[in-house]
Formats: C-alpha cells, sequence, structure tokens
C-alpha cells in the first residue's frame, strides 16, 4: 500500500479507538480525522469537505425540521393514544404499536419517532402497571427496521445516496431501498413479537410495581419542622413509593434506617421510589434538594416544570458530574435524582459523575424542553405531570409537509433532497415554526457528523486503501462464492456500526462495497442498499444506534439485554439482506 493509504489506515483506527473508549463525540472524531486528513495532504479540499456541498447534510436538516414541526403541533398524538388503547397480552400490545411505528420511521426519521413515543408508552406502561421494559427496546428495533424502506428513512439511507451521486451514480430512489428493506421489515417484526416476552421486566428491588426507580437526596433544614424528629414522627415512614435507604450525617452514615431514628439539621436523606413520588416529595415541609435549596424556591414560583432527560454518550455532561459541567448555569435547572439502570446511585446528585444512559429528574424553566432536547446534549426530553398535548390548529399543515416530502420524488416531480428542503422552507413560510424554533429542531452534531464523513470515504477511496481490503476480502470468502463476499460486507458494516457510528460505517465501507461489487460482477446498487441497511442494523448494544440508547435509561435496562433479540435479529438480518442482494442482483 501507498504511504498515504498507510496514513489513512492509521488515522480511521484511531478514531475508531476514540469512539469506542468515548474519548472524543461522533461529530468531533468524524469531523476531527477528515480535517487532519487534509491537513497531512492525504486530501485535497474538495475531497475532504465534499459532503458539505453534498445534498445528504441539508436533507437530514430539513427532515429535522419537518419531524419537530409534527412534535410542535401534536400531530402524531392522537395516533400514539389509540394505539396503546387498552393493555393485553404482550405480544398483541407490540402488534398493534410496532408496525405503524415503522411505518411512520419510513417516512419520518425514527429518532424523532422514538423520542415521541418513548414518554407515551413509559406513561401507558406506569399507568397499566406493565413494565416499559417489554416495549421500548422492540419499539427501537422496529423503528430502525422502518427507516431501512425508503431514502428518507435514516440519515445512513442519505448519506449512501449522496454517496452513490458522489461516485457517479444516480441518487437512491424513494422506495429503492424496499426491495431488501421490505421483507426485512416483515421477518423482523415477526420475530421481534415473538421473543419480545423473553425481555425482563427490569424493576428494583425497591421500587414499587409500576415504575423505575429514581435515587435523590434531600437535605434536613436545621431548625425546620423535622430537626430532632424521629423518621416516623415525621412521616418519612409510610411514603406512597419510596424508601429512605440512608442517612448521611457528618462521617457518618445511618443504614439500615430505623422508625425510631432522629434526625437532625443537616442530615442528608437518601431516597429511592418512583419518579412522581420524588417530584412529590421535593414540597415536604422541613425538606429540601441537598445540592441547591433555592431549586425549591425556584419551584414553588411556578415558572418550572419537571423533566426527565436521558444522556448519551456524546453529551458534554458524560463522565462529569453536575457541579464540574456548571449544570444550573449551563441548562439553567438543577439536577433532583438520578436513574441508573441496575444500579443504586447515591450521594447527591450535584456530586455523581454522570454516565451515558443515566435518567435525570431535572426542575427548569419550561422552556427547558424547547431549548435542549434537539442539542445533542440530551437524547430524549420528556416533561413531567402533562397531559399528551392534542393535535394543534397546525397539525394538518405538519402532516401537509410531510406529504410534501415523501409525495414529490414519489411521483418524480422532485427529487428526496428538493422535496424535503421545500417541506421545511413551507413550514417556515406558513408560520408552523418560527425561524429559531426550526434552527433548534436541527441536530447540528449529526449534520456536521454526516459532512464530515464524505471526506473519511474519498480518503479510504483515492488512497487506495478501498481496493487492497476489497482484494483482502474476496481473497478471504472466495471459497464462499459470492454469497461469502455479501456476507462479509454486511458483517462489516454491522461490526463498525456497533464500534462506531452508523453514518461513518457506512461511508468507510461503501468505498469497498463499490470495488468488491465490480470484481465479483455484482449490481453495485444493490450491494449499496446492503450495507445501507446493516449501516442501520444496530441490535447488540445500546451505544450503536441513537434510538437504543434513548430507551436505555426510561426501560431500566442492562446491556445484555439487548442481546436476547438483537442477537436472533442480526442474525436474521445478515441472511435475509445477504440473500436478497445476490437473488436480486
Amino acid at each position: 500500500m501507498s504511504l498515504d493509504a498507510w496514513i489513512t489506515l492509521g488515522a480511521i483506527a484511531a478514531m475508531v479507538a476514540s469512539l469506542v473508549t468515548g474519548r472524543l463525540s461522533p461529530p468531533a472524531a468524524v469531523v476531527g480525522t477528515s480535517a487532519a486528513l487534509f491537513v497531512i495532504g492525504v486530501t485535497t479540499a474538495e475531497q475532504a469537505f465534499s459532503g458539505f456541498s453534498n445534498t445528504a447534510p441539508i436533507t437530514v436538516a430539513a427532515l429535522y425540521v419537518i419531524a419537530g414541526a409534527i412534535d410542535r403541533t401534536g400531530a402524531i398524538e392522537p395516533v400514539v393514544s389509540r394505539l396503546l388503547g387498552r393493555p393485553g397480552k404482550v405480544r398483541a400490545d407490540l402488534a398493534r404499536l410496532l408496525g405503524p411505528s415503522a411505518l411512520g420511521s419510513a417516512v419520518l426519521a425514527n429518532t424523532p419517532i422514538v423520542a415521541m413515543l418513548t414518554p407515551a408508552v413509559t406513561r401507558w406502561a406506569d399507568r397499566e402497571q406493565r413494565s416499559a421494559s417489554k416495549y421500548l427496546i422492540p419499539l427501537s428495533y422496529a423503528t430502525i427496521l422502518g427507516g431501512s424502506l425508503t431514502a428518507i428513512g435514516t440519515s445512513t439511507n442519505l448519506v449512501a445516496s449522496g454517496l452513490l451521486q458522489e461516485a457517479g451514480f444516480e441518487a437512491l430512489g424513494l422506495f429503492e431501498l424496499a426491495q431488501i428493506g421490505g421483507p426485512l421489515l416483515i421477518i423482523g417484526l415477526i420475530v421481534i413479537i415473538a421473543l419480545a416476552p423473553r425481555l425482563p421486566a427490569r424493576r428494583r428491588p425497591a421500587e414499587p410495581e409500576g415504575g423505575r426507580a429514581y435515587t435523590a437526596t434531600m437535605l434536613v433544614e436545621h431548625g425546620g419542622p423535622l430537626d430532632g424528629k424521629s423518621v416516623a414522627e415525621a412521616g418519612l415512614r409510610q411514603l406512597k413509593s419510596l424508601f429512605l435507604a440512608q442517612i448521611e450525617r457528618t462521617d457518618t452514615t445511618i443504614a439500615p434506617v430505623l422508625p425510631g431514628q432522629a434526625l437532625r439539621g443537616g442530615d442528608v436523606l437518601l431516597f429511592a421510589g418512583q419518579v412522581d413520588d420524588v417530584v412529590e416529595l421535593q414540597r415536604k415541609s422541613g425538606l429540601c434538594p441537598a445540592d441547591n435549596a433555592a431549586s425549591k424556591a425556584l419551584e414553588e414560583s411556578g415558572s418550572t416544570g419537571y423533566f426527565e432527560v436521558v444522556l448519551g454518550p456524546s453529551s458534554p455532561v458524560v463522565g462529569r458530574t453536575a457541579a464540574e459541567v456548571g449544570f444550573r448555569e449551563r441548562y439553567g435547572g438543577a439536577i433532583l435524582a438520578v436513574h441508573r439502570s441496575a444500579a443504586m446511585v447515591s450521594g447527591q446528585p450535584g456530586n455523581i459523575r454522570l454516565r451515558a444512559g443515566d435518567t435525570l429528574l431535572v426542575v427548569a424553566a419550561r422552556t427547558f424542553k424547547s431549548r435542549w432536547r434537539n442539542t445533542g446534549d440530551f437524547l430524549l426530553v420528556s416533561r413531567l405531570q402533562a397531559e399528551l398535548p392534542s393535535a394543534s390548529k397546525k397539525a394538518p399543515l405538519a402532516l401537509a409537509s410531510l406529504a410534501v416530502a415523501a409525495g414529490l420524488p414519489l411521483f418524480g416531480l422532485l427529487s428526496v433532497a428538493r422535496s424535503t428542503i421545500l417541506a421545511a422552507i413551507l413550514l417556515v413560510a406558513v408560520g408552523v415554526l418560527r425561524p429559531r424554533e426550526a434552527r433548534d429542531a436541527v441536530d447540528v452534531n449529526v449534520v456536521l457528523m454526516i459532512g464530515g464523513a464524505f471526506g473519511l470515504g474519498a480518503a479510504v477511496r483515492e488512497t487506495g486503501l478501498a481496493a487492497r481490503i476489497a482484494d483482502g476480502l474476496l481473497n478471504i470468502t472466495s471459497d464462499l462464492g459470492t454469497i461469502g463476499v455479501v456476507v462479509g460486507l454486511v458483517l462489516t458494516t454491522m461490526i463498525l456500526t456497533e464500534l462506531i457510528t452508523n453514518a461513518a460505517a457506512v461511508v468507510l465501507v461503501f468505498p469497498i462495497s463499490i470495488d468488491v461489487a465490480a470484481q465479483a460482477g455484482l449490481d453495485p446498487r444493490l450491494i449499496v442498499i446492503a450495507i445501507a441497511v446493516a449501516g442501520s442494523a444496530s441490535f447488540l448494544t445500546p451505544v450503536g444506534y441513537q434510538t437504543n440508547m434513548m430507551v436505555y435509561g426510561p426501560g431500566g435496562y442492562r446491556f445484555t439485554d439487548y442481546l436476547r433479540i438483537g442477537v436472533p435479529l442480526s442474525l436474521v438480518t445478515i441472511t435475509v439482506v445477504s440473500l436478497l442482494a445476490v437473488a436480486l442482483g
């Protein structure tokens, strides 16, 4: 290999390592690596930054605007309510929920679909005394499969389409992916619904039926009504669904806590319980949040609300404490409690070193959700103690914009890029979204990552690295025939997706797949469709795909829970995608 090819290989290896270890966020790693290859001289400016002149990033941004309009107007909330309905057996509930959710993610990216459905499903499960863990992983997997039906179903598909154009081919047609994605969706939903009862009902031992447990710390006020009273006299033993786990007093920890234990001013009490009761605890006279007594005054002012937020791997809060990140100053809110799957979190919320997948209970200004839900700081922001919004008068306009984005390409009137951008412009022009709201709806991190990823693809292709890897793959799989070659590509893409990100995985495998297709006599478009579908097929871990991480905290999951359905579903994906790619070619 040439020196440039070795440099490219080393740079990509370093990028993968930084993503796997979490040292860099995906946008920083991808854009940084592409820029470094340009600075070193491996790629030209046109190659390194070609992604930002490609239609893929702007199309993804436009789709976020459309999704934001549908979310803000509550256009699909009545549908959600009807889908959930009265509970039956788990499989029947899932059959009612997953089909429409998967089809919805074919025209509205799966990330906003899961963002809108997760709080609704969680509330429904709590209300009906079901475990949300039986429903949320299946929801994530179903929307991933649904995204494989159309060119606008996921950002990965748009990246693949943009790469095809850059390589001299026509862009993907709106439903071109359905020739592989359609059969996979049907078979995949059958597998998910059949295996979903195997998912555990995740509840902590200290957690009552019907919800996940948060841990929260409260401070006994000096000279307050609870100072000097016993735990029983203070009414802290008969709480509906809260458990007083321990008392921290100067250098002493008292656990277990007996009913006759006297409280003193300055004691820090550690509670575990359901979110609604943790919220109610904030109003108990004589107690205040241990981290910030001012948050109670803010709550009483009526200008704030309660929110649940889920942390993703790229959040600037991960690996740091609230105090270190300046949570209150940065986000205008205070962390009241923390939920971490399969672990009791002790200590004051402001001093807990936070992890990806943690769910935080935050008290903040009422604008918190609209300000932070699409910034990348939080995967999911859900307002508590609020009814599902009914569809506003502008909901039909939001749905009409979705029809424009999907319908015009379907009838050959406009390309996917032009139709989605037109729909986004119309949403602002007719007043469904204000310009600021449209801007806030866009996940800039995703757009940046997609733009930067094209430079990596150019480096892999132009240095000859793709051709060398293609030769090696063909040599390894030569004894297995054509199907072996395709399985190798699909499997490589799926592994990279679990390790890094779906868009980056497709960008890295794309030039290899084109060379493999040329050498093996395969249809390059079908092979690209196969790797696009495989690039979104993240079913083994919560970190491989954004929707998997979004449901991790709300479902109370452990990493191994994803394997229960994920392993069979991954094997089905490899088999179906590979066989169809060869048979149709």
